[in-house]
């Protein structure tokens, strides 16, 4: 396999960047022309003595804003771990840096889209998670890289990636086009990463948690949910739980993504916004959409469905069970579980049934296993869908339960458990593999719906408390008014990122500026005007106790009549995206 470049310089002049390669025996420098674009292989004699120099960790890519092409490095890295004896790295810090020297072609309104542009591209890559190997495959798991072809071990990283996966795909369109500069470049992956050496038993062996965001249908909580036209599922994720002892490797895989038919749930200042289920698109030609991929990619597929079963979630369990019988594959199967119903009053004991439940066919699709001579041992014949609403909370608790009963098997047949041991009785282990999972939940829940994931008291300590529910309140309340006030921004963050909105410098209007209704400002002004005279009345008593009540209550009523009025009006109040119309269902 062809690696990357590890060690960078960018050296900077009026005219180029120059990207040195500082890895021993290397002599190869990225020629980058500021002004025509065009990028070269050159040599170190060619870059000037006076270039400004400074080490960067990495390249992630460039893109196409308001004033011109920006250069995307990575400026801050720290290890990870190391994975089947590859190191893998976490991006801490970038920098996004201008082709041109300045901005003084710009009109005002350009420069303003430019800076909220700048400050999209900035809010994405400072997301926690984004993580990348110089040397190996981040982006396929073990069994699909032990089944590859000679002429796929030479690709360099760049080629072979699994494109679901490449957050910084769209940055890289230039650089795809040059195989010379694949070197300079790799994929960076966007979700969860943690590795581990652990003792059992006096045996040492290496663990570890791979969660891997797909880039397709990527986007916040309540503006991406359910699959697009091509049967992408919004929040999908593919997690592997990977562990290494005297060479020998296994590895186990489940996914998670949005229940995989036309549905939406758009903010609109309730705490809970009800879903809504198309009436217009064809629903079983994008659930066999999304499971024909899935089948090819994994196997076999167990769906696991957390939602209620009762209240607005009720539609859309009876709606996935209808689609998936009609669909009748003989290679999906569907289990519901009202994880709520079943989990009420701290009963979080009855997990075990769902576990249970699909204990024969865990078994049946077993996990990837190799020995230390590299020999194929067994293959994993299918994988876990597990789905709750939001694929967060719910989810991350039942995939942390069947990770672990994947790896009691793959402990005991590697020697390190004896037959009669379980890991809950290995009380270092217990404590660190808790709270991965729980370190993983909270990845994917920032990611996903701006803040730590619900329900990681149980995943961390193996029972529900009291101060886990006061944090999931806080969780909640934080998620509430992200989802309502800020999530708009940051969907057109994503985008933009992405390649779903691509920047047109000719073109001289940007869809930012976005008027709003009267009502916007109007009302919650009136509103807070009423309840603040409400409260002065209140406290400022008139000559009668009969004068304050008619003030308290004219000054109540108008204060209630308005919050009413908002709600009432709620999609008007909520921030939107702006560059790229979300699915619209009827």
């Amino acid at each position: 396999m062809a690696s990357a470049y590890e060690t960078l310089n960018l050296r900077t002049t009026p005219e180029k960047f120059y990207i040195e390669a500082c890895d021993d025996g290397s002599v190869d420098v990225l020629a980058i022309d500021r002004v025509s674009t065009e990028m070269t292989i050159t040599g170190r004699r060619d870059v000037p003595a006076s270039a400004e120099t400074r080490p960067i960790c990495g390249l992630m890519g460039t893109i196409r804003l308001v004033a011109g092409m920006y250069l995307v490095v990575i400026t801050k890295k720290k290890k990870v771990g190391d994975l089947l004896g590859h190191t893998v790295w976490k991006a801490l810090d970038f920098d996004v840096i201008s082709y041109k020297k300045t901005v003084l072609h710009l009109t005002d309104n350009q420069m303003q889209d430019n800076k909220t542009f700048l400050s999209m591209i900035n809010s994405v890559l400072h997301t926690d998670g984004f993580y990348f190997a110089t040397d190996y495959d981040l982006t396929h798991t073990l069994q699909r890289l032990a089944n590859t072809s000679p002429e796929f071990q030479e690709m360099s990283l760049l080629e072979r990636a699994d494109q679901r996966f490449v957050w910084n795909g769209y940055l890289l369109r230039e650089f795809i086009a040059q195989p010379e500069l694949h070197k300079f470049v790799y994929p960076v992956v966007h979700g969860f990463i943690t590795m581990k050496s652990c003792r059992i038993n006096g045996k040492v062996f290496e663990w570890g948690i791979i969660s891997r965001r797909s880039c397709c249908r990527a986007g916040v909580r309540y503006y991406v949910r359910g699959i697009d036209s091509e049967g992408h599922a919004a929040n999908y994720v593919e997690t592997e739980q990977i562990m290494q002892y005297n060479s020998a490797k296994a590895s186990f895989v489940q996914t998670r993504g949005s229940i995989p038919f036309y549905w939406s749930q758009r903010p609109n200042l309730k705490y809970k916004p009800k879903p809504q289920i198309s009436k217009t698109f064809n629903h079983l030609d994008g659930l066999q959409r999304h499971f024909d991929s899935q089948i090819i990619l994994y196997g076999r597929q167990v769906i696991l469905n957390l939602i209620n079963q009762k209240g607005s979630e009720k539609p859309l369990e009876l709606a996935f069970d209808k689609i998936v019988t009609r669909l009748g594959n003989g290679m999906i199967k569907y289990i519901a579980f009202d994880f709520h119903k079943e989990c009420s009053r701290m009963r979080w004991h009855r997990l075990q049934i769902l576990v249970d439940m699909v204990a024969e066919l865990q078994d049946e699709f077993g996990y990837f296993m190799v020995d230390a001579d590299g020999k194929v041992l067994m293959n994993q014949e299918g994988t876990f869908r597990s789905n709750c609403m939001d694929c967060l909370d719910r989810t991350n608790v039942i995939q942390c339960l069947l990770a672990r009963r994947s790896l009691q098997s793959q402990l005991q047949r590697m020697g390190v458990l004896h037959m009669s041991q379980q890991i809950e009785e290995q009380a270092d282990f217990e404590k660190m593999y808790k709270n991965a999972w729980a370190d993983n939940a909270d990845a994917c829940a920032k990611q996903y719906a701006g803040t730590g994931a619900l329900k990681t008291d149980f995943t961390r300590t193996g029972k529900r408390t009291h101060w886990g529910l006061l944090m999931d309140g806080w969780n909640s309340m934080i998620r509430y008014y992200k989802n309502n006030f800020s999530d708009g921004y940051r969907q057109d963050s994503i985008d933009l990122f992405l390649g779903n909105y691509a920047v047109d410098e000719a073109d001289w209007t940007t869809p930012l500026h976005d008027p709003k209704d009267w009502k916007f400002l109007t009302l919650p002004i009136i509103m807070v005007v009423a309840f603040s005279m409400c409260i002065i009345c209140l406290l400022m008593a008139g000559e009668t106790w009969t004068e304050t009540l008619a003030y308290v209550l004219f000054w109540g009523t108008a204060s209630v009549a308005t919050g009413g009025l908002i709600l009432f009006n709620g999609p008007d109040f909520v921030d939107v995206p702006k560059l790229v119309q979300k699915d619209k269902l009827d």
